[in-house]
């Protein structure tokens, strides 16, 4: 005999309190196989379900009463049987829920405690036991209230109560386990977004650390170019404001693109070449299609410091640097090429390729923001100097 349920968290609600989360999806006893649990609940839904549960019931008390049964007995005639009765309880619990649920204007949703209990399990013996006396009386071709006569609900009764307690047990521990998922879904996301949040505080608080110290170098340089050249102190202190109005933009901005990235590194380089002179000079190479591709605020400016500081600086002659984008299959990759005095001699990352403490901060905070497929890598060019290759996720906005 078959059991089934339109909602079963009508029935499991009875334990809970009025402050229960009710965000748990619907739950079905065919919920037991995750596969089903693929399809948003609707009525046509729920009645397929209720249809296949009972089917399965049907077979499963087929198999029972084979083995029970005296040798000989018609496996179509016990299918049959089973078949009829299932069906005839199944669909009555099925449509006596939403019945109720509709005339009462969703009481049973909002009632607690043991009032909802004793509804739910009174609700299903009264239709286990209905529907095992229509399911009998098809069968048989009587009147059904012949089965409804006080020596046949005596009959039925203590079955009636063992499977409203069985399917009861069933739905309950299938609506905790869909609420304990529900919950560490919850967690991982509030995981992934406290990560995401600290990763964006990191950045900023890199960006506040770093502007200061080039600030003050950059004014000094001004003041110092004011009286012997002093339209390259103003071209300078232009590509300044330029430079710290966009840094402040991007501070205060949740998205960025990879256009304005490169612009905010054009203007960074173009205060470092008038303080650096002939001893710094850089490329900006990117399509136009690639602009308007979303990226982190700030994750190229460390690396682009890097460059400078621990590549250009260190060498007398100093070098070039070159900025270039692409699209990698699934993938865009940003790199940041420059001439210096590579890994080993400018101690960037203690002579380890890809190491170092900043390195291991950078790829944490791509780690947060984009998840596994973003990676950052430092490697030696053939010549001098280093290549750093950031590759990010297409399209993913943060």
């Amino acid at each position: 005999m078959a059991i089934s349920y339109n909602d079963a968290s009508l029935l499991l609600k009875a334990t809970m309190s009025e402050n229960a989360d009710t965000s748990t999806p619907r739950a079905h006893p065919m919920y037991f196989i995750p596969w089903f649990r693929r399809w948003p609940s609707s009525p046509l839904r729920d009645i397929a379900y209720t249809a296949l549960w009972n089917l399965l019931m049907a077979l499963f008390f087929t198999a029972l009463n084979m083995l029970l049964a005296k040798p000989g007995a018609s496996l179509v005639a016990h299918f049959w049987a089973s078949f009829v009765i299932s069906n005839a309880i199944g669909f009555l619990i099925h449509f006596g829920l939403v019945a109720v649920e509709w005339a009462s204007n969703g009481w049973p949703s909002r009632s607690t405690g043991w009032r909802r209990s004793l509804y739910y399990m009174s609700m299903l013996t009264a239709c286990i036991l209905i529907g095992m006396s229509l399911g009998n009386a098809v069968l048989r071709g009587v009147h059904p209230l012949v089965y409804l006569q006080g020596g046949a609900v005596a009959q039925f009764l203590p079955f009636a109560l063992f499977l409203s307690l069985f399917v009861f047990g069933v739905l309950l521990t299938l609506e905790r386990r869909m609420r304990a998922e529900a919950l560490a879904a919850r967690q991982r996301e509030q995981i992934a977004e406290g990560a995401a949040q600290l990763a964006q505080a990191q950045l900023r608080a890199l960006q506040a650390q770093i502007e200061p110290h080039f600030l003050y170098n950059t004014l000094a340089n001004v003041v110092s170019m004011i009286e012997p050249q002093p339209q390259q102190a103003k071209h300078m202190l232009l590509r300044l404001i330029d430079f710290l109005r966009s840094s402040l933009a991007a501070s205060r901005a949740e998205h960025a693109t990879l256009g304005s990235e490169f612009d905010l590194a054009a203007a960074y380089l173009d205060v470092l070449k008038m303080r650096m002179g002939a001893r710094l000079s850089y490329r900006i190479q990117i399509d136009d299609a690639l602009r308007d591709q979303p990226i982190a605020p700030m994750l190229l400016q460390p690396l682009i410091e890097n460059a400078v500081i621990h590549g250009l600086e260190p060498k007398l002659e100093g070098g070039e640097i070159v900025l270039t984008a692409l699209l990698d299959h699934e993938l865009l990759c940003v790199q940041i090429q420059d001439s210096g005095v590579g890994i080993a001699a400018g101690g960037l990352v203690s002579k380890k390729v890809g190491g170092g403490v900043g390195m291991a901060n950078l790829r944490e905070r791509l780690f947060s923001l984009y998840g596994p497929q973003a990676r950052v890598q430092l490697s030696e060019n053939s010549s001098c100097g280093i290549t750093a290759k950031l590759w990010l996720p297409v399209g993913v906005n943060h």
